[in-house]
């Protein structure tokens, strides 16, 4: 059985699998992202972690960013060329949790692979399916890091309904998810208005 966007988040993974290919090495395991102390191969350490090491998350509790940080680490641990053939696997083999929440985790997924982009200095052309979950998941994440989503109307460029209440805030769907999402280096791609 296939779930709605399950098939776009099959190719978001093989679109980061990509553009890690392209990576140099010291940009692989040592470039920039928006991910604050993560490298390109932490964040995918991480994305692969939540498909198959969700168990993993258990002994943390509440303490997401720790078990998001064990997760990273073990990646660390792994050769690059065992550690993109596992995500050759994890891109073409999502987990039934993962096609069970399929919208959330093409939310994450998008985030991290445009933070990949943007901390390196790169850009794409965001799917549009890829675009409205980023704009998804600033807006849970928003709850929970900054309620920027509670104090805005959002109003979304490129496609998409305005939301929420407050004072204007206007940029791409991608844009506004990730600002929503605590990165705040894409602030300057916005209009805020009074």
């Amino acid at each position: 059985m296939r779930f709605p966007l399950e098939d776009e988040l099959r190719a978001e993974r093989f679109r980061l699998i990509g553009t890690l290919q392209g990576l140099s090495d010291e940009e692989f395991d040592d470039g920039p992202t928006l991910c604050a102390g993560w490298s390109p191969r932490d964040v995918l350490g991480h994305l692969i972690g939540t498909d198959y090491l969700l168990g993993s998350y258990l002994p943390y509790g509440a303490r997401i960013h720790a078990a998001n940080q064990a997760q990273a680490d073990r990646a660390r641990r792994i050769p690059r060329d065992r550690l993109m053939e596992w995500a050759a696997h994890w891109a073409a083999n999502p987990s039934l949790t993962s096609r069970l929440g399929v919208a959330v985790m093409l939310g994450d997924l998008g985030v991290h692979h445009q933070d990949v982009l943007r901390g390196l200095g790169r850009e794409r052309e965001v799917p549009d399916a890829v675009a409205n979950a980023i704009l998804r998941e600033g807006m849970q994440l928003s709850l929970w890091l900054n309620r920027r989503v509670l104090r805005h109307r959002l109003v979304p460029t490129d496609g998409g309904r305005p939301v929420g209440r407050g004072p204007r805030v206007r940029g791409t769907r991608e844009a506004l998810g990730l600002w929503l999402a605590g990165r705040d280096s894409v602030a300057g791609e916005l209009v805020f208005e009074d």
